[in-house]
């Protein structure tokens, strides 16, 4: 949730490389020990068209991301760390936000074909998110503790659909302890979809937020609807770089009462396109 405040700014921006090195190293390290796979990732992407509630103006952002997946004998592992750099319409605000989900594939655990209908396999989901910004207006410390079971769907490449729990909390300026929402639900959707052999993929995420009761200023709040998803193309292949090394695409996201705000405040609604593009090693 926000609300208009005043914050100390704390720059973020030349951390980033550093964070970058070090999410790498991390990744490499993880990948000595014991993944069956693994794909890391860094991608930048780029739109005009970014919302923020109480704020009635489009906002610019760069955004720099270190994507992370791996699997191993009993699952699977998923980190995602973006850097997000505003323009002056949300006050040169700069944001870290971390993702991070791992899979236990429960039939790999218990030795058992889980397979049934268009299931290839059931799964259970830890995670948390994590994310620090620097705007004058909310300063948002969000923790969100993440859990519940998957599914995994037979189909191309990869569609987890998960049940969560979500247990959040947030300090923003001006509150003087930590507060924490009601537990409540989501629908996660997310998928990796490659159309044939032509260097195609549909990518991206849905998650449908249940309310979490009332926010930290005493305001009900909203379900929300985040639909992400991009079209990507392998250009590493006919660059001679290697398959799906380099590629580029466009992306979508549409966001209906952003951060469970209601409708009637400004900068509730997103819709962003945006340009994407993303080195793999």
């Amino acid at each position: 949730m926000q609300k208009a405040n005043a914050i100390v700014r704390t720059p973020l921006g030349k951390h980033l490389a550093a964070g970058l090195i070090g999410l790498s190293a991390l990744a490499a390290v993880q990948h000595a020990h014991g993944a069956d796979w693994s794909d890391n990732s860094i991608g930048y992407r780029y739109g005009t068209k970014f919302a923020e509630p109480f704020n009635t103006q489009d906002i610019s952002k760069n955004i720099v991301n270190f994507t992370h997946a791996s699997g191993y004998k009993y699952g699977t592992n998923f980190l995602n760390v973006d850097f997000l750099m505003s323009d002056n319409k949300d006050s040169n605000a700069q944001e870290a936000y971390l993702t991070y989900r791992h899979t236990l594939d429960i039939g790999k655990i218990s030795g058992k074909d889980l397979a049934f209908g268009p299931a290839r396999g059931v799964g259970f989901t830890l995670g948390v998110d994590l994310n620090t910004k620097n705007d004058p207006g909310y300063g948002s410390k969000k923790r969100m503790w993440v859990a519940g079971p998957t599914l995994m769907m037979d189909v191309p490449g990869f569609l987890n659909l998960s049940i969560f729990a979500l247990w959040e909390s947030n300090k923003p300026v001006g509150i003087a302890n930590r507060y924490s929402y009601d537990t409540h639900p989501m629908f996660n959707a997310a998928w990796g979809i490659p159309f044939g052999t032509s260097g195609f993929a549909f990518e991206g995420y849905l998650n449908y937020i249940a309310a979490k009761g009332k926010d930290e200023f005493g305001n009900s709040t909203s379900p929300e609807l985040n639909f992400d998803g991009q079209i990507m193309y392998d250009v590493g292949t006919p660059l001679g770089m290697g398959k799906n090394t380099f590629r580029v695409g466009v992306e979508y996201q549409y966001w209906r009462n952003k951060f469970g705000n209601r409708s009637t405040v400004p900068g509730s609604l997103a819709k962003t396109p945006m340009l994407r593009a993303e080195y793999h090693f």
